[in-house]
């Protein structure tokens, strides 16, 4: 479990740098800034996808219909409304709006096997909320802005929450019932389905909403840009998702959802670096509910609670 737990966070990490990419390029939409990263992801899987030839014929018509709910859902979808959440609220708000996935991820997995009984989690799951509720409370009495836009932000966060919430528990059950795929395999097929999705969005856009891929910058703001895509769509997406895919592998979807908080937390720390500044008091107290919430669930999984129902569901495919 701990080998699951160091590969939850540092896919955090890399989650967490890329939540601040709307931050550092706001003149960019949040539909160019998603396609960008996802066509590139395309790309990346694309070419990682040669090798595996034997295994794309193992291909499915279920597993197909997988992948494309998860490519639209859990990446496309949801990182449109991350970005416009971000681009309207800021990183620490929009992140901690997010970061109550490990209750909602909980909630809606509650009934499969290998995790904890919901009743013993009561109590770090109240600590998350109470953490959620102080960012809410930051955002709407403390930060400057107009609050039309402070409430469509809050809209774009639950979105996004809504949509990784069931990209996290269906990908993490397909991947336990899975006998033909790896972590890596899947991460990849994922990938190349979710720049085909991209490539039609940018396609449709082009015929009839070209403005919205039209940006009039310098330059070298276009080159940030494409860097700034490039690196999510290696580090931030196809490398992120395998090491999470090999998380979700080793725990019980209780847990692993609980984990889903390291974005959340690496997202906070780079962002007060941005801003060259720490945690006020509610942004403070925020953070200390939630890890406290994360490390009590963690002794709620420890050995001889969880071990054995997870060693049932422990799946066919090899994990990279």
């Amino acid at each position: 479990m701990k080998q699951g737990v160091a590969y939850a966070g540092v896919a955090g990490a890399m989650w967490g740098l890329v939540l601040m990419v709307p931050q550092l390029l706001p003149e960019f939409s949040p539909v160019l800034l998603s396609c960008a990263r996802f066509v590139l992801f395309g790309l990346v899987t694309l070419v990682l996808a040669i090798p595996m030839r034997k295994a794309l014929g193992r291909l499915t018509l279920p597993d197909v219909w997988m992948l494309g709910r998860l490519a639209l859902i859990g990446n496309l979808l949801y990182f449109i409304c991350l970005v416009a959440a971000i681009q309207r609220l800021g990183v620490a708000p929009a992140s901690l709006i997010v970061g109550v996935l490990p209750l909602t991820i909980t909630l809606y997995g509650r009934h499969d096997s290998g995790g904890v009984a919901l009743k013993q989690l009561f109590v770090p799951l109240m600590l998350i909320l109470a953490g959620m509720l102080c960012i809410n409370l930051q955002t709407f009495a403390v930060e400057q802005g107009a609050l039309e836009d402070k409430i469509a932000g809050v809209l774009y966060a639950l979105a996004a929450l809504a949509c990784w919430t069931w990209y996290a528990v269906h990908n993490s059950r397909y991947l336990k019932q899975c006998g033909h795929f790896d972590s890596h395999q899947w991460s990849v097929l994922c990938g190349v389905m979710t720049g085909v999705f991209s490539l039609v969005l940018v396609a449709l856009l082009a015929l009839w909403q070209p403005a919205q891929l039209q940006v009039q910058v310098s330059t070298e703001r276009w080159w940030l840009f494409w860097a700034y895509s490039l690196a999510c769509a290696i580090f931030g997406s196809w490398l992120a998702a395998l090491l999470w895919n090999a998380a979700s592998k080793r725990m019980p979807l209780t847990l692993s959802g609980q984990l889903i908080v390291f974005e959340t937390l690496f997202a906070l720390l780079y962002a007060f670096i941005w801003r060259q500044s720490g945690p006020n008091l509610l942004e403070g107290a925020a953070i200390v509910l939630v890890i406290g919430g994360v490390c009590l669930s963690m002794r709620r999984h420890g050995p001889g609670r969880s071990g054995g129902a997870t060693s049932r569901l422990a799946p066919r495919c090899n994990v990279t």
